[in-house]
């Protein structure tokens, strides 16, 4: 399959601008890759390896999000090369160092993504004027309050469970990334009857093959504790996760963590992608000549972008709701009706109906 993360191609990026501010120690990178549809939207990434590289397949994978979810808006992504377990007072002086660094980038408008939080959105705010993902007290729909990712996860699963041979009540999940992502999804798949059997934090993993009391689960980890200490289930290695029988496998936290070095262990059914590109597009080729169904990360974990336009355009809490179960819904239906009838990759088909939006998109502009 072509790689997709391509520099330079028809569609982007139109702007790439590292900063590096001495007095703060601020080092980041800005990618807006495509605006035709509108100023782009994407999340401030927040990791002490994030690259410049990472930040533009970020970039990427917004352009095709937005597009489409169907959204007026383009794709972008920033990242600030930082731990963001550092002290509050010190995350502020970087937060807002880097909002003063990015204030004319003026088709950006930034979000929460790894590593910020609607703390950090409301003091982007503050300074340029423009972010979403921002605190109720300030006329915004905090997206990890309202689980609004992991929420369309689940829509996209019960979509996915009306095409593919699974059952979402009884059904085995597993979860790489149990954070505000991970345990949205989680309680939404609950709520259909589905058992979580294997989860992983920064920290590590644990398995609980028959599942976990998950309301002591999210308890454990709302006091701040890692899912390694929970007594339930066993500890096991990241590498093990991988490998975790189950019938619904979430990679919910970095890219990359599914490549053609560790997908033959995989023993799942379904992998419904909540970060964005966790699979190398060859092991997602892998995985299909196995009978995995694998539902891209772009089509799938669009629910926090859709509620950030709402937001943007002064939508409720519900509207916001309301639109990511339509648009994903619809969405998940037409990618797997068509790629099951061509006999093809979903993430094709998922790229040929989100190229061809941006291509008609940027019809519609004219660059001088």
């Amino acid at each position: 399959m072509d790689n997709i993360f391509t520099m330079n191609d028809e569609f982007g990026p139109e702007k790439i601008v590292e900063i590096y501010v001495p007095d703060t120690s601020l080092q980041a990178y800005v990618v807006i890759d495509n605006v035709a549809a509108g100023p782009a939207i994407g999340g401030v990434r927040m990791a002490p390896d994030v690259t410049r590289e990472e930040c533009f397949r970020l970039a990427r994978a917004m352009t095709l999000k937005n597009a489409m979810a169907g959204l007026a808006h383009g794709g972008a992504k920033a990242a600030i090369v930082a731990d963001p377990h550092m002290n509050s007072d010190s995350k502020e002086t970087l937060i807002r160092s880097f909002a003063h660094a990015m204030r004319d980038l003026i088709d950006y408008i930034p979000g929460p993504d790894m590593g910020t939080d609607e703390v950090c959105m409301a003091q982007i705010r503050d300074v340029t004027g423009r972010s979403v993902g921002l605190p109720r007290a300030i006329g915004g729909i905090p997206l990890d309050e309202i689980g609004a990712t992991g929420y369309g996860l689940a829509v996209a699963l019960e979509v996915a469970e009306q095409h593919l041979s699974f059952s979402l009540a009884e059904a085995r999940v597993a979860i790489q990334g149990f954070g505000s992502v991970g345990q949205h999804a989680a309680i939404n798949l609950a709520n259909s009857g589905a058992r979580i059997v294997a989860v992983a934090d920064s920290r590590g993993a644990r398995h609980a093959p028959c599942g976990f009391d998950l309301s002591a689960l999210l308890t454990h980890k709302a006091l701040g504790h890692s899912v390694t200490d929970f007594a339930e289930g066993v500890p096991i290695s990241m590498s093990d996760l991988v490998a975790v029988p189950c019938d619904v496998w979430i990679p919910a936290a970095r890219p990359d963590v599914i490549t053609l070095q560790n997908v033959a262990s995989m023993q799942t059914q379904v992998i419904i992608q909540g970060a964005n590109i966790p699979i190398s597009l060859d092991a997602e080729s892998w995985l299909a000549g196995r009978g995995v169904t694998v539902i891209p990360d772009f089509v799938a974990n669009a629910g926090g972008v859709i509620c950030a336009a709402v937001e943007f355009h002064q939508g409720s809490e519900r509207d916001a709701l309301k639109t990511i179960k339509e648009k994903i819904s619809n969405n998940v239906d037409e990618v797997l009706t068509l790629s099951i009838a061509r006999s093809e990759l979903p993430r094709r088909t998922a790229l040929d109906i989100a190229q061809r939006r941006v291509r008609e998109a940027m019809t519609f502009r004219k660059s001088w």
